[in-house]
């Protein structure tokens, strides 16, 4: 057995301790991560499982046998664990992504979503 990886961040904040968690897992359980191309089918996969459960609470079809909406949570933190081994392994951040996500976000729509007069209910 290969001798276990450092965490990839020394000192994490928010989602880089999120990518820790998953990256030691990998390391101690999972052998090693799928591909990339695995992951991101996989990752697919997952968001589907977590559509079928939002369309059943939040639309219009209706739960099949052992199906139930007490599953969202699981399914969202599903989509989560393979988003974050992507991340890993692309070299990806993902705590800095997304301060310059909000930073964008902040800069680009300040005033848009309060001006939106569709918002305004």
């Amino acid at each position: 057995m290969d001798k276990p990886q450092p965490p990839l961040f020394g000192q994490p904040q928010g989602l880089q301790n999120a990518q820790n968690l998953v990256h030691d897992w990998i390391q101690t359980y999972g052998v090693r991560y799928f591909d990339p191309l695995t992951n991101n089918a996989i990752l697919m996969e997952e968001v589907g499982e977590m559509a079928r459960i939002m369309a059943r609470t939040y639309g219009e079809q209706s739960f099949k046998a052992g199906e139930s909406a007490e599953q969202l949570g699981s399914e969202m933190a599903d989509v989560l664990w393979v988003l974050l081994c992507l991340a890993n392994q692309c070299g990806i951040d993902l705590e800095q992504e997304l301060q310059a996500s909000l930073a964008k976000k902040t800069k680009r729509d300040e005033q848009r979503h309060r001006e939106n007069p569709k918002l305004q209910s």
